[in-house]
């Protein structure tokens, strides 16, 4: 598969497949950049820079440089992210032409959701936030499919889970705790954002099946204190750990 064959089975397009490193859906509202493989120390690399808004002209005696038409581009699609389109990218491997220019060596056909950051002269696009949190041993990202229940064995036995799932349950629910309403945006801020747990409803464990999972009925977003209470040793039903909460709560104001 091509990469102009890979870009257009997903709707994207773009002005020229000679000189475009940026393409759009403009009907699901999102938009394609390759994302370089990171540097030999693991350094991330842009997506996009202001360092290539020019391209050398070395025809005629002298040497002059002109706008990059896919520099251009590129940043009509950055516009569009901050408009609310989903940033997605795909991997690339960096090769070199004989002149020593850069060029892609080979690419990955495979998209993620990323969020773009700019810093500096640079943009980049950095894993969405809600794939920061540290897998807990019930919580294990698995982005390719709705399907749970794969058994896994990395240290300790452990059930995979569905990023994607988790993804869209956070689409729909957001990012409070169903059980306590913490927000941890609200309270810390910027540092909080897209910061929450995932909790299953019916354990996989109890499940020891493959299953199509219903991101909307199956997962509820918790915090990282009730999501442990959930789990604590027979473990407690959501009802169950919000009755909890509510005779401590009044009893903490009788005693007042």
């Amino acid at each position: 598969m091509s990469r102009k064959q890979f870009i257009e089975s997903h709707g994207a397009s773009c002005k020229n497949w000679t000189w475009s490193w940026s393409f759009v859906n403009e009907e699901q509202k999102f938009v394609i950049f390759g994302q370089w493989s990171p540097d030999a120390d693991g350094r991330q690399k842009p997506i996009m820079s202001e360092k290539w808004k020019s391209k050398a002209n070395t025809s005629g005696a002298n040497q002059t440089s002109r706008i990059s038409p896919g520099y251009t581009q590129a940043l009509e699609h950055l516009a569009l992210i901050e408009q609310g389109y989903q940033l997605k990218t795909f991997p690339i491997e960096r090769g070199t032409t004989d002149e020593g220019t850069p060029r892609i060596k080979s690419f990955t056909p495979q998209l993620t959701d990323r969020e773009l950051r700019k810093q500096g002269a640079d943009w980049y696009a950095d894993n969405l936030p809600i794939a920061h949190d540290q897998p807990l041993a019930e919580e294990v990202p698995h982005p390719e499919r709705y399907v749970e229940g794969a058994l896994a064995t990395i240290a300790i036995n452990r059930y995979e889970r569905s990023g994607e799932a988790r993804i869209k349950c956070l689409e729909a629910k957001g990012y409070r705790c169903t059980i306590c309403k913490f927000d941890f945006e609200k309270v810390y801020g910027k540092e909080g954002k897209g910061y929450i747990h995932v909790h299953h409803l019916v354990p996989l464990s109890e499940i020891k099946q493959t299953y199509q999972v219903d991101p909307v009925r199956d997962l509820i977003p918790v915090c990282p204190n009730c999501h442990a209470m959930l789990h604590r040793g027979n473990g407690m039903t959501v009802s169950e750990l919000r009755e909890v909460l509510t005779k401590n709560s009044k009893q903490r104001k009788t005693s007042l």
